[in-house]
């Protein structure tokens, strides 16, 4: 492994843990990285929930992490639209994480005359909200989804997600939202701000080749793929781009994690 990586950045679900089950060896890889003082973030396009509830939830799974260890595609709207209009307006589609993020920016949600609707996940989409957002959008409302994920997973099967809501969107409004989520790099070069971390020295690790591998390739990150999640090797040759290495797990990982030079 190139010796000058410092930062990890890791998706959560198929890397980190499958389902309600840690991935074997995902306790002891996270605590190598804080134990050797490597700067980290594991990153979800779930923006339903805080990071302080996804810490929750990875702490009874038993991987012990602080909120400020996670980075949520709702983190990453917040702070692009921070960023493109400060103090702005917006209509949401979501959840707590979401509204939560937006707030902490300084935006404030708005029935009438928003600068944005906002779509994220939520596991109740209302018709009234969507209705409504389709109007405010044909009335020149700007259209902004958290992550084109079209669905979900749930013990009964997938479910529709913030992808497949958005088309339905558009389709009523003629209007396309910019997503912020993976694969959009901009996904990962928030995250590299939010530690103070370069992409050359930074390695992305993740399950899915669509989404993980090709946003940290044109982000410029090193990319490792794990087959923990829902590709295997063999799918994985059969796209147009590669990634750097290919392991069997995080756990493959723990012994190459080296301290940093004081």
């Amino acid at each position: 492994m190139n010796r000058q990586l410092i930062s990890w950045l890791m998706d959560m679900d198929g890397v980190m843990v499958q389902e309600d089950h840690l991935v074997p060896g995902a306790d002891r890889f996270v605590a190598r990285l804080a134990e050797t003082g490597h700067p980290f973030l594991i990153l979800t396009n779930n923006s339903m929930y805080t990071t302080r509830d996804l810490a929750a939830r990875l702490g009874r799974l038993g991987l012990n992490v602080t909120p400020d260890a996670i980075w949520t595609s709702a983190l990453a709207t917040a702070k692009f639209l921070a960023d493109q209009r400060p103090g702005g307006t917006a209509f949401v589609i979501g959840e707590a994480g979401l509204t939560t993020a937006l707030y902490e920016v300084g935006y404030t949600l708005a029935e009438t005359d928003p600068d944005y609707v906002v779509l994220g996940e939520t596991r109740t989409y209302s018709f009234e909200r969507i209705a409504r957002g389709i109007q405010l959008i044909s009335r020149g409302a700007r259209f902004i989804a958290t992550n084109p994920d079209p669905t979900g997973p749930s013990p009964a099967g997938p479910l529709p997600a913030t992808g497949s809501v958005a088309a339905l969107i558009s389709s009523a409004t003629g209007v396309q939202p910019y997503y912020i989520g993976k694969p959009n790099p901009l996904m990962i070069r928030s995250a590299l701000r939010q530690i103070g971390a370069h992409s050359e020295s930074t390695v992305m690790i993740g399950d899915r080749m669509d989404t993980d591998i090709v946003t940290g390739l044109e982000a410029g990150l090193e990319t490792i793929l794990v087959l923990t999640g829902i590709t295997n090797a063999g799918e994985a040759q059969r796209f147009s781009y590669l990634p750097t290495r290919i392991v069997d797990s995080v756990a493959d990982l723990i012994d190459e994690i080296q301290p940093l030079e004081p």
